[in-house]
């Protein structure tokens, strides 16, 4: 087993590639290289949690800094260590970012003992299509790549053409004939009463990934008594990650800060 050691400076990640054996799953394009940036908290503040951050762009691009290396000190300042997960775009091949991602997933719980975490409080955070990728690996990973709770932001949700972001959907799944994988890959159809504890934050005006998708998984994962939060603020449009021009910014640090303290 590969263990990797870390500087534990908080403000200053460490970034490698994630498979750096070769990565599965290859799409073709040999200059999309999955990568994660590790952020560690100190070891006296270090709590045993973590979390793999998945930024979002559509399953196009990524979004590295407001949806994701801009969270680190949110976290690390708690205790939390923290992943950043540079993903390999799909074109089509849907198992590519999720192979990226629950292979994260797994890299944290390798490193447990020496980044100081609990393989129990590992969880995974994602925005817009990463909050698709997220919620996917949440509801159809087993074993060593299942997290142990989710945060979604503004989430694709459903691959059903009447909720979707197309965008997203035409990027993981392609646009021939995939009935079949739009239901395997709307999350809300694969909740169980074994899908981790999740909190979830949208704006209500989002016209670029419909409400609907973020209000219907937690129905669902309410349905199946799985333990939910779902924060849908007036306004903000999509996208608006940690940026603090976000009109309702300081109340959704305190709303999700509040949830991780409550269990």
């Amino acid at each position: 087993m590969t263990t990797i050691a870390l500087s534990t400076t908080a403000q200053r990640g460490t970034t490698f590639n994630l498979w750096p054996q070769g990565a599965p799953n290859s799409n073709g394009n040999a200059t999309d290289t999955a990568k994660v940036t590790v952020f560690l908290p100190s070891e006296k503040r270090a709590t045993g949690r973590a979390v793999v951050i998945c930024p979002g762009g559509g399953y196009a691009h990524l979004a590295m800094e407001h949806e994701g290396t801009d969270w680190a000190p949110f976290f690390t300042n708690q205790g939390i260590a923290v992943v950043v997960l540079k993903y390999r775009m799909p074109r089509g091949r849907y198992d590519v970012p999720i192979s990226d991602a629950e292979e994260a997933i797994r890299l944290v719980r390798r490193n447990a003992r020496g980044w100081h975490v609990d393989p129990g409080q590992v969880g995974v955070m994602g925005f817009s299509a990463g909050g698709h990728l997220a919620s996917t690996v949440a509801t159809h990973a087993t074993g060593d790549a299942k997290p142990n709770f989710q945060i979604l932001f503004y989430p694709v949700i459903t691959m059903m053409p009447d909720l979707t972001h197309k965008g997203s959907h035409d990027n993981l799944l392609g646009t021939g004939k995939v009935k079949r994988q739009e239901k395997e890959f709307s999350s809300d159809q694969q909740v169980t009463r074994m899908t981790p504890p999740a909190w979830i934050a949208l704006s209500d005006d989002d016209d670029v990934v419909l409400p609907a998708n973020g209000a219907n998984y937690y129905m669902e994962l309410y349905r199946h008594d799985v333990p939910a939060s779902l924060h849908i603020y007036p306004s903000g449009g999509h996208g608006w990650g940690s940026r603090l021009s976000f009109k309702y910014h300081i109340e959704m640090i305190m709303n999700l800060k509040s949830w991780l303290d409550s269990f």
